[in-house]
């Protein structure tokens, strides 16, 4: 997995860059590589496409179909304007096309949708032309059953420094100081899932882990594709390193992938293997 994991991360963020709506060649071919992956498990990827700014954006699903209840598990592909994004969030995507590899020609109880998200950083984020919300709101109006998203957001940065992790106030007092876990966290609607999800992935995972179910307003709690699908009364959590609470190469020229941890990433896409097989499958 190791090698699938940092291939997906060379061409997202090394070979292809940049990718954005400030950069609309190297956006469609992100979106045409992500979409060529799925094809590549076995899938009959879809595209939800729309405009932004006269540039063509897509969101790109590929399913496995299940029952009616739906599992989402979604990642932004788009960088910030002026990062190849290695982290964030060409650590994303590689995890979502890894794990949709993984759930390929399976029969789960329930429908598992995996999907690349356009426009989530700025200037798009918590507009209606971030593709998250794009796609949460088809779901709404759809009446479709979303029964949990996991928003897999930078999640391959470690250290083992000693005071390398930070928090936004007050929640130092009560997490470890050391970046060496990966975080799931929700508001406090979605509470239930993210214990649910802590759960499966601590039964399986060879990484340590925290959590924590909070208010919307603690700063980034909604920064990521679970803020739109909150928006729409479904219950999303997200996975994530912490970005700049832990990486200093955050929305920087420096978020490179030479930067990234992958035998600790790859350790963090088994365990949340399991969180999707418990989602997809259990009671």
């Amino acid at each position: 997995m190791i090698d699938e994991l940092q291939h997906h991360v060379a061409e997202l963020a090394g070979t292809i860059g940049e990718r954005n709506v400030s950069r609309p060649r190297a956006y469609a071919a992100a979106a045409s590589y992500i979409e060529n992956a799925f094809a590549a498990a076995g899938y009959g990827p879809e595209r939800q496409s729309f405009d932004a700014e006269g540039v063509a954006c897509a969101n790109i699903e590929a399913e496995v179909r299940g029952g009616n209840e739906i599992v989402v598990i979604g990642a932004h592909y788009d960088s910030v304007i002026g990062a190849p994004g290695a982290d964030d969030n060409a650590s994303g995507v590689a995890a979502v096309l890894a794990m949709a590899r993984a759930f390929s020609g399976s029969k789960p109880r329930r429908t598992l949708r995996f999907v690349a998200f356009a426009n989530e950083e700025p200037p798009w984020f918590g507009t209606d032309l971030m593709g998250s919300y794009r796609y949460a709101r088809r779901c709404r109006e759809r009446s479709e059953r979303v029964i949990g998203m996991l928003s897999l957001e930078t999640i391959a940065y470690f250290s083992d420094a000693v005071g390398s992790q930070t928090y936004p106030a007050m929640l130092e007092y009560f997490y470890p100081t050391t970046a060496n876990f990966i975080a799931f966290a929700s508001n406090l609607q979605s509470g239930w899932l993210l214990r649910r999800c802590l759960s499966a992935f601590r039964r399986k995972a060879t990484i340590p882990s925290q959590g924590a179910a909070l208010p919307e307003r603690v700063p980034g709690i909604g920064w990521s594709d679970q803020w739109a699908f909150w928006r729409f009364g479904y219950r999303a959590v997200m996975v994530t390193d912490t970005a700049l609470f832990r990486n200093p190469n955050y929305h920087t020229v420096t978020d490179t992938p030479e930067t990234l941890d992958y035998e600790r990433f790859a350790r963090v896409v088994d365990g949340l293997t399991s969180v999707v097989g418990d989602l997809a499958n259990g009671r």
